[in-house]
């Protein structure tokens, strides 16, 4: 039997989901009000925010922001900052599954939810995690019930407010671990999770190039910007997968965008406490980046650690990304805390980075600096930079170190 605060949390969690349901939908489907407008609406100034646009766009737009939202962002000192906008703005959101098979989820899903019609994303992003699975006593109807709470948390409100959702499968949602015999060792879950994703009533709003084996591997592009979905909800990538990966990053629309994205769940390196091992990072890592750097993807952006760290390796940035639900993690050889994070990333083409991260404490709502973060992180199979820094910013310490942990072929960037 649930205790009674577990029955409050619940009943507390379906409302925050209601409200935030109905603000996205009401900021999709009313009209936007600007700065000059003669006659606005009668309630409109009370929840009225100005929302930063491209250098371009004159003026700048003042959007009537749902109650709930506005209540969030009113609750932060001096107000929630919104960075400047490029020309696509993407919300990124991962790792939201709370205990196994659970059917509910952490406040900060639900916070994150409610705070995109501030945000006013063109795409939200997940790199996975999406519910609790990956426990072999599970049922079907079990299976389907989570499923059925991640539509109604977060998969319905997306719908509602017409923004495309480009997503990875975790292991947590349908693991891709195999038997010594090479079977899947949690079919059951990825034959739920396809059937879900397939059902019509569930269109994700994205615009596919290529549906292959959706919802595990995929192709989508929005405007400029062409995303692959690979299956990284375990650490190994079949060859035959791998060959359409280079084929679908070699395709015309993936030629002809501006940049290009890959979601997958696992990372290429070890970020986080507890993650530091085979099998919690993608194997054959540097033949993948290799083959990545190859096809000129920009960006991997991964989940599974549990931990926010804006990184590079070659010409390769790696955003790995904070969680919204349970279990932050610590970050390898750090006294820093951890913390739940989401990011808005803005593409701005005619920059040299091409990307911005503004990254969010979910429990403070300030944004997180590079210079909180560790300048290195050194994983069992290699070294990682923060993005802001090259390998020449590294003290003799720093060098010093990463060498005795790891010998010197894996300290590098």
């Amino acid at each position: 039997m649930l205790s009674w605060r577990s029955l409050l949390r619940t009943f507390l969690g379906l409302i925050v989901g209601l409200v935030a349901t109905i603000a996205l939908h009401a900021c999709r489907s009313e009209p936007t009000a600007t700065n000059s407008s003669p006659n606005p609406a009668p309630t409109s100034e009370a929840s009225k925010v100005t929302i930063t646009s491209k250098i371009e766009d004159q003026p700048r737009k003042a959007v009537v922001l749902p109650p709930a939202t506005k209540a969030i962002v009113d609750s932060v000192p001096n107000g929630l900052y919104n960075p400047p906008r490029g020309d696509i703005r993407l919300a990124v959101i991962s790792d939201l599954n709370s205990a196994y098979g659970s059917t509910d989820y952490e406040p900060e899903v639900d916070k994150g939810i409610a705070l995109l019609p501030f945000w006013q994303p063109d795409l939200v992003a997940c790199s996975g995690d999406m519910v609790a699975g990956q426990y072999p006593s599970l049922t079907e109807d079990q299976m389907k019930a989570m499923w059925a709470a991640f539509d109604d948390r977060v998969a319905a409100p997306l719908r509602k407010a017409k923004l495309p959702y480009g997503f990875t499968m975790g292991n947590h949602d349908a693991s891709s671990a195999r038997s010594v015999a090479g079977k899947f060792l949690f079919s059951r879950e990825r034959d739920v999770a396809a059937k879900y994703w397939n059902d019509p009533a569930h269109d994700s709003g994205v615009e596919f190039v290529d549906r292959f084996e959706f919802p595990f591997y995929y192709t989508f592009k929005y405007k400029d910007v062409f995303f692959l979905t690979w299956d990284g909800s375990s650490d190994f990538i079949p060859k035959d997968k791998l060959a359409w990966v280079e084929k679908a990053l070699q395709s015309p629309e993936a030629k002809a965008a501006k940049i290009k994205i890959l979601l997958g769940h696992l990372p290429l390196y070890a970020v986080t406490v507890g993650r530091d091992s085979a099998g919690e990072v993608m194997s054959n890592t540097e033949e993948l980046r290799a083959m990545l750097e190859r096809n000129n993807v920009h960006t991997y952006i991964s989940g599974h650690h549990h931990g926010y760290y804006p990184a590079h390796k070659g010409k390769l940035q790696l955003l790995h990304m904070g969680i919204l639900g349970a279990g932050p993690r610590p970050y390898i050889d750090s006294r820093m805390p951890p913390r739940k994070s989401m990011t808005i990333l803005d593409i701005n083409f005619a920059s040299p980075e091409l990307t911005t991260y503004t990254t969010y404490d979910m429990r403070t709502m300030q944004p997180i600096k590079y210079e909180e973060l560790p300048r290195s992180i050194n994983g069992h199979n290699g070294m990682v930079l923060r993005r802001d820094l090259q390998m020449k910013d590294l003290n003799a310490s720093e060098r010093s170190n990463c060498e005795k942990q790891l010998g010197a072929s894996l300290c590098s960037a």
